[in-house]
């Protein structure tokens, strides 16, 4: 889904997710966690933004990272980071919907896929995680994050749990508000697209918010270490 947080104040959002509490000190670090040793891996990144899994993949050393996302501003800044990196035999980019699928890869062709806080601007999982499974090679690994069911149900109009619905919300990011437009659904929903994909669930986290918060904002560390905010997955393909 379109949102002015990732085009027209694109710069703006990639300043502000470098040292902030819910992507760098929550979201980031409790993701890395389900990864596996990165060196020598063929990655895709979903949803990768302004490339900040991008370049923290590269730095662990993966052999070759893709990078997808709706944003034709991301791409581009992301792109821009990868020309100073000067490794232009280790990435590439560029601009794909999403829910349509991963069209332009190729069959068991990626050791890891990532979707860091992106599958909820979908409506359905399905089409994706279906070609998540078709590109990965066997023993391949699906690791993702998502906002969490309970916290997204607070903004339920229909106040039914089981629904899948669209949720308009204002996000303060960049210090300021910015309307975002997401999609929440139920744990099942996640827990069925996966399942139905073919991929296996090896690990599930709630996420565990950096240290460094307590100093930043105590009152939302205190928030963040006894309420969910976040979802994280970890899945393999398995032999078939």
């Amino acid at each position: 889904m379109k949102s002015a947080m990732y085009s027209t104040f694109a710069d703006e959002y990639d300043l502000a997710i470098q040292d902030n509490i819910y992507n760098a000190h929550l979201e980031r670090p409790s993701l890395q966690a389900l990864l596996p040793d990165i060196a020598g891996l063929n990655i895709l990144d979903l949803g990768c933004g302004s490339g900040v899994y991008a370049e923290y993949l590269l730095d662990q050393g993966a052999n070759h990272v893709t990078s997808i996302d709706y944003s034709a501003d991301m791409i581009q800044l992301l792109q821009n980071k990868m020309e100073k990196r000067q490794q232009p035999d280790k990435t590439h980019a560029y601009v794909q919907d999403l829910s349509l699928g991963l069209p332009q890869e190729k069959d068991a062709s990626a050791d890891l896929v990532i979707a860091p806080l992106m599958i909820h601007y979908l409506k359905n999982l399905h089409p994706l995680f279906e070609e998540v499974h078709r590109v990965l090679k066997t023993n391949g690994m699906f690791v993702f994050s998502s906002h969490h069911p309970f916290v997204d149900f607070a903004s339920s109009s229909s106040k039914n749990y089981f629904a899948t619905e669209k949720i308009q919300e204002e996000w303060h990011t960049l210090g300021r508000p910015v309307e975002v437009t997401f999609y929440r659904r139920p744990l099942s929903d996640i827990m069925n697209a996966l399942a139905q994909s073919g991929l296996l669930l090896t690990h599930m986290s709630e996420g565990q918010v950096s240290q460094k918060v307590k100093t930043m904002d105590e009152k939302r560390y205190q928030h963040l270490t006894t309420r969910p905010n976040f979802l994280f997955i970890q899945s393999l393909k398995g032999v078939e």
